[in-house]
């Protein structure tokens, strides 16, 4: 199997792809232009990537690709359409990075509230301004909102509790009930949760759901002077109205992610919310720890040597769990070469397609059963045709999955 890792990949597990039969070309240069060349030149059948783009065009020209890791959790960066439209497996690494963002999460907090950076870029003009940085609130007893209480968001939790902050949070998993289990306050939306808080930290997925989910209403809902932070995802936010609030309402923001970030590792970052005063941001580096990244590395392993292995994909992202079939054919059978052949010819004569298809072989592997879903109903005689297509079928049970 070939496999290209187009972002950086620590080496010991680089050598462990190898061990397991991969042909691997690893270059964390790759990105955009020269990963579409390679993609057409090399041919492999997986990828590797972080923070790297990849197109539809890319997916298309690249033939034996089956199996694409976001070495990450976030996968927006994938054109997971295309993927879905070629049978490509598109499979992430959620969770992996957790502690790591969280951390980044409370350390923008505290280097607001201390200005940490403006003491240190003072320090080194030469400047000591010791009344000036002595004015902070401190961040104990103040109210947190965490938005979004996925793995990130819990693991911020735990940490502000820890400096004895007021948490408060949103998601549209929580309940009332998981929400005292995890001891904060139950917010019905948002901006409930903007109005309360003296800090917000967002930790949200990406979604057609949450794009610009935190917008001008939400930024109306702060309180002046309060501490906002994002250290998931860009789009979630109507950076627009964030540079609003910033202005008119003295709101300090700690970013890690920015709209239209370069795609290199090392170039020049013009976005004009860099200059506004209030704002300390970091390179989107949140999951940037040797801690993380060797998580999430394991992960990746794991997935590729699952694939090899069974064929199935852990974590994947682009299959259609509800399938539209209206019908399960259950055909039991002896465990020989060609029996299910038939079967399939006259699914296929009754033009009727296959949603899904799964043979499962019983103790001793003599018998076995072929659950086959189908998107229409087969007539009996289509029934008893395959119950004597082969006298290894033993019976052939069709039942509705319509409720």
């Amino acid at each position: 199997m070939k496999v290209i890792i187009a972002d950086t990949f620590p080496e010991g597990k680089i050598q462990e792809l190898n061990m397991f039969g991969c042909e691997v070309r690893y270059d964390p240069s790759l990105k955009e232009g020269s990963l579409h060349a390679a993609l057409v030149e090399s041919n492999p059948d997986m990828l590797v990537v972080r923070s790297t783009r990849v197109t539809g065009e890319m997916i298309t020209d690249c033939p034996a690709l089956s199996l694409i890791i976001r070495a990450g959790s976030g996968y927006d960066t994938i054109d997971v359409k295309t993927a879905s439209e070629r049978s490509i497996y598109v499979s992430n690494v959620p969770g992996q990075n957790a502690v790591a963002v969280a951390e980044l999460a409370m350390g923008l907090m505290l280097a607001i509230d201390r200005r940490i950076p403006d003491n240190v870029a003072d320090l080194r003009a030469g400047k000591w301004n010791k009344k000036e940085y002595s004015k902070a609130e401190g961040i104990y007893g103040r109210t947190l909102s965490v938005i979004g209480m996925g793995r990130i968001g819990r693991e911020v939790v735990s940490r502000a509790q820890a400096f004895g902050m007021q948490v408060a949070a949103w998601s549209r998993s929580l309940t009332p009930e998981k929400a005292a289990a995890l001891g904060v306050e139950y917010c019905h939306s948002p901006v409930e949760a903007a109005s309360r808080a003296n800090v917000v930290s967002v930790h949200l997925a990406l979604t057609p759901e949450t794009r610009k989910l935190i917008g001008a209403e939400f930024f109306s809902a702060m309180k002046p002077g309060a501490f906002f932070i994002n250290t998931s995802r860009a789009e979630v936010v109507d950076h627009q109205e964030l540079v609003k609030a910033m202005k008119e309402k003295s709101i300090r923001a700690g970013l890690d992610v920015f709209e239209g970030e370069p795609s290199g590792k090392d170039t020049a970052f013009k976005d004009g919310i860099a200059q506004i005063e209030g704002l300390y941001g970091t390179h989107h580096i949140g999951a940037s720890t040797n801690q993380a990244q060797n998580a999430v590395a394991d992960e990746t392993v794991a997935i590729v040597r699952e694939y090899l292995d069974t064929g199935r994909v852990r974590n994947c992202v682009n299959l259609l769990y509800r399938t539209p079939a209206q019908y399960s054919l259950s055909v039991h059978h002896r465990n020989r070469v060609g029996v299910l052949a038939g079967v399939l010819d006259i699914i296929r004569d009754a033009k009727i397609n296959i949603e899904t298809m799964e043979n499962i072989i019983f103790q001793g592997g003599e018998g076995a059963c072929a659950r086959i879903l189908i998107d229409g109903k087969l007539h009996d005689r289509a029934l008893t045709a395959i119950e004597k297509s082969s006298d290894d079928i033993f019976s052939a049970i069709q039942v509705s999955l319509e409720k």
